[in-house]
């Protein structure tokens, strides 16, 4: 594993809670990416929500994302932790591991966006998120 990250989930508020961020605590918005962005038709009144976006200072950097209002985020569970691989052998080894007694949310696979990707609940109710560059997989 490469790292560990940390990953919000917000419900239309992305944006606004991380220019909040900024203004709270300095750094900066990395990048912002909206579902209009996806290859795959979005409905109007999502088009604009954050698809994926972050937040940095210095070393700290948050991920985040709006849900659409027909997946709405609860809160309490809308942090996710997400882990970065560097070979597809240890991303699914520790994917098979985490999923025993849980309940995988999205089966590895490749994305639109470059990684192989993946999510799971694992038995105590924590959800993970596994990432490894398309280039590595």
């Amino acid at each position: 594993m490469k790292q560990l990250g940390v990953y919000l989930i917000y419900n239309g508020n992305c944006e606004e809670a991380l220019n909040f961020y900024v203004s709270a605590l300095g750094g900066e918005i990395g990048e912002i990416n909206r579902y209009s962005e996806m290859p795959q038709p979005v409905a109007d009144e999502n088009k604009n929500l954050v698809m994926h976006a972050s937040y940095k200072n210095g070393d700290l950097v948050i991920m985040a994302s709006d849900t659409t209002p027909e997946q709405p985020s609860v809160i309490g569970t809308n942090i996710q932790l997400s882990l970065d691989f560097d070979s597809d052998e240890a991303m699914e080894a520790a994917f098979n591991n985490l999923q025993a007694g849980g309940k995988v949310t999205m089966p590895l696979q490749d994305t639109f966006w470059g990684s192989k990707f993946g999510m799971l609940e694992d038995k105590f109710g924590i959800n993970w998120m596994f990432s490894l560059p398309k280039e590595q997989a």
